[in-house]
């Protein structure tokens, strides 16, 4: 007998800083170029701006499986490798950069980082960070709210 596994989905965000490949500073403004080759490339809403201007969000789509979403992952990392090479920077995945300075980044002008600008100003000029998420879609409600509940469990772990 089959047992029945809940239906879920899963999508994956990574953010990554942009550094120039000889000297490996953070490049604070980059050129706008690569932003567009990417959106051209892969479609909207799957290479987006970040918070600041030297930062480059990836979305997969959401997918049913952990295989699509690695596989879209994959695709998405490389066109951003290959997309800055071609400007002389690369992409690094790191929570924050070793020497990378706060006071020398810009941000993106879009509404809601002006906002949090506006209104967080010292706590967000310093935010030379960068994360990963991951976004799990569970149909069935109670399931959705055990795991939830067992979950607590480990967020002195994850916080």
């Amino acid at each position: 007998m089959a047992i029945a596994k809940p239906s879920f989905t899963v999508g994956i965000e990574e953010e990554y800083l942009l550094v120039n490949c000889e000297t490996r500073d953070v490049v604070s403004d980059p050129p706008k170029a690569i932003l567009d080759h990417c959106r051209n490339h892969m479609g909207d809403g799957l290479v987006e701006p970040e918070l600041l201007r030297s930062q480059i969000e990836v979305n997969t789509r959401v997918c049913k499986t952990i295989p699509e979403a690695r596989k879209n992952l994959q695709c998405l990392r490389h066109v951003i490798v290959e997309t800055s090479g071609e400007h002389g920077l690369a992409p690094i995945a790191a929570s924050t950069h070793p020497f990378g300075r706060w006071q020398l980044q810009h941000h993106t002008a879009k509404e809601r980082y002006e906002m949090l600008f506006r209104d967080m100003r010292s706590l967000a000029t310093r935010m030379l960070i960068c994360g990963m998420h991951v976004h799990v879609g569970i149909e069935d409600n109670e399931l959705r709210i055990r795991l939830l509940n067992q979950f607590t469990q480990f967020l002195p772990l994850m916080l």
